[in-house]
């Protein structure tokens, strides 16, 4: 049975590329980047060049790149870091369809006496930007909003919502992991404080990732100990996951314009077949400002986890959300927030492209998923 992959929103495979300069650092070029003889030089230099290489692909600085164990943990690191240093101040702006990297982290400062304002979405999952303006305060010190929602691909108003921050001189942080590499970022042109990424969304390993932080803003660390990354994240690096990202970023500036041709044709050829083919199917998200690879149905009248364990006896992989919230009996919380009924949130299925799915994939699956439909019917 031929297997095609259809949750690159969830994680990647390792680009040959990739791996090919990664290996070296698992076997022969082991050193601890912190060493001074030949083999920890070694490491840490591969790894500043990989600082450059994520830094080129954000427009930014070297030095304004740390390098975390992933998105969750930068989300966490930026959210905390800025709370822990500014104690005097507790107002925080969110949304209510953010990862839940964000939303966890978010939910816990609350416990602690901050007030968390989480903004409403239209029914496209675009942020209410009226809100957000009524929301500031003078005790407002972080806005945090995704670039791209995980779910249903809608694309933020970035750039809007940097300068209403920059109007208050309020710091502003953006989740990135599903922005970085799939869509054009530039930090000094969008006008972002902090930056959350994850190597394993854009074809590197699992168990890397990266915060940008903008020269001049102060957080408070969250790991204690050695001190790695300019004395902001202590424990040695993982060299071969960073000597991987940063290689996945150089790929992701070179290759960006043509992938996001390519995925955007995919995902359209996709939504025309299911519109054409499937009644009562309903396109979830924006139509157009929604990143290339991602779609998302409801599909009335069929369990979307029931659809999934179809599609996985055809060797089809998809999800119907996050996989963060992968076995959650709720509704999507994004679902549920840009209207959707408890039904139509639980009959979502989410189909996300990457470079190696082809136009007959695309057809093959949507037959699977007509045939699925009626098996289930």
């Amino acid at each position: 049975m031929k297997i095609r992959y259809f949750d690159h929103a969830a994680t990647t495979p390792v680009k040959e590329e990739v791996l090919k300069e990664m290996l070296p650092f698992l076997q022969e070029k082991y050193g601890n980047a912190s060493s001074l003889y030949t083999l920890g030089r070694e490491a840490k230099k591969a790894m500043e060049q990989a600082r450059k290489r994520v830094a080129l692909l954000l427009n930014c600085e070297p030095n304004e790149i740390y390098f975390t164990a992933g998105g969750s943990e930068s989300d966490n690191m930026a959210i905390k870091g800025i709370a822990n240093k500014y104690k005097t101040k507790k107002h925080i702006i969110t949304s209510k369809i953010e990862h839940p990297a964000v939303l966890h982290t978010c939910q816990k400062l609350e416990k602690e006496g901050f007030r968390i304002t989480y903004l409403n979405v239209n029914k496209d999952g675009i942020v209410d930007i009226e809100e957000l303006k009524r929301a500031i305060t003078n005790d407002t010190i972080l806005i945090s909003i995704m670039s791209v929602n995980n779910e249903i691909g809608t694309i933020e108003p970035i750039h809007e919502i940097s300068r209403i921050s920059k109007m208050y001189n309020i710091i502003f942080h953006t989740d990135s992991v599903q922005g970085v590499g799939h869509i054009p970022i530039d930090v000094k042109k969008m006008g972002i404080d902090m930056l959350s990424l994850s190597g394993h969304k854009i074809y590197a390993p699992k168990g890397v990732g990266a915060l940008y932080i903008k020269k001049g803003i102060k957080i408070e660390k969250l790991i204690d100990g050695g001190h790695q990354e300019r004395d902001m994240r202590a424990g040695t690096e993982n060299i071969p996951g960073i000597v991987g990202l940063g290689k996945a970023c150089e790929i992701a500036k070179r290759d960006l314009d043509k992938n996001m041709e390519y995925l955007k044709d995919l995902r359209n050829y996709f939504i025309k077949l299911v519109e054409e083919k499937i009644p009562n199917a309903k396109l979830n998200g924006s139509r157009n400002l929604r990143v290339p690879g991602n779609s998302n149905f409801s599909f009335k009248g069929v369990d979307s986890q029931n659809l999934l364990l179809k599609l996985d006896a055809k060797g089809m992989y998809a999800s119907s959300g996050s996989a963060c919230s992968s076995g959650d009996a709720l509704p999507s919380h994004v679902l549920k927030a840009i209207g959707l009924s408890d039904d139509m949130a639980k009959a979502a299925l989410r189909i996300t492209f990457g470079e190696e799915n082809t136009k007959e994939d695309v057809e093959d699956l949507v037959e699977c998923i007509i045939q699925a439909i009626r098996e289930l019917s």
